[in-house]
């Protein structure tokens, strides 16, 4: 069975309370265990990690880096502006998978870069939870 790490960033935790018409009435409870559920559908070990802590999301992928470990990331915030996880990102021998709740494209101008799509295998945005099902179905099919 294929290890994944689902990595989510800054406020993720406060999901379901933080402008739910934004990112949906989903908690990080649920989320765990949707990812959890998914990946045991597709032979996916699924592990679900949330830190607010650019350092603690650095040292993960690290960890996914040395050990080949695909990822699913949410990377929230840092999306648009830390070069320390997208340098992170650019270690990666597995696939990785960039994904967002809402669809930042469509959102304030600021969220329309992302600094780890260029060293993403792809990204998927805007499917509320489900984008993490979409993505543990990519990893699914790229580990095959």
């Amino acid at each position: 069975m294929t290890r994944v790490l689902v990595l989510n960033g800054p406020n993720l935790s406060r999901l379901g309370s933080r402008e739910p018409e934004v990112y949906g009435y989903a908690n990080h409870d649920d989320l765990v265990a949707l990812c959890i559920a998914e990946g045991a559908l597709l032979s996916l070990e699924v592990e679900v990690r949330q830190t607010d802590d650019e350092a603690q999301l650095v040292h993960w992928l690290h960890e996914a880096a040395d050990a080949s470990t695909p990822v699913v990331l949410n990377p929230a915030a840092f999306t648009h502006y830390s070069y320390a996880v997208r340098d992170a990102c650019a270690q990666l021998r597995a696939p990785l998978i960039e994904v967002h709740l809402s669809n930042p494209a469509t959102r304030e101008e600021f969220r329309h870069t992302s600094v780890v799509a260029g060293v993403a295998t792809g990204t998927i945005a805007g499917f509320g939870v489900d984008s993490y099902r979409l993505a543990l179905r990519a990893v699914a099919i790229l580990v095959a």
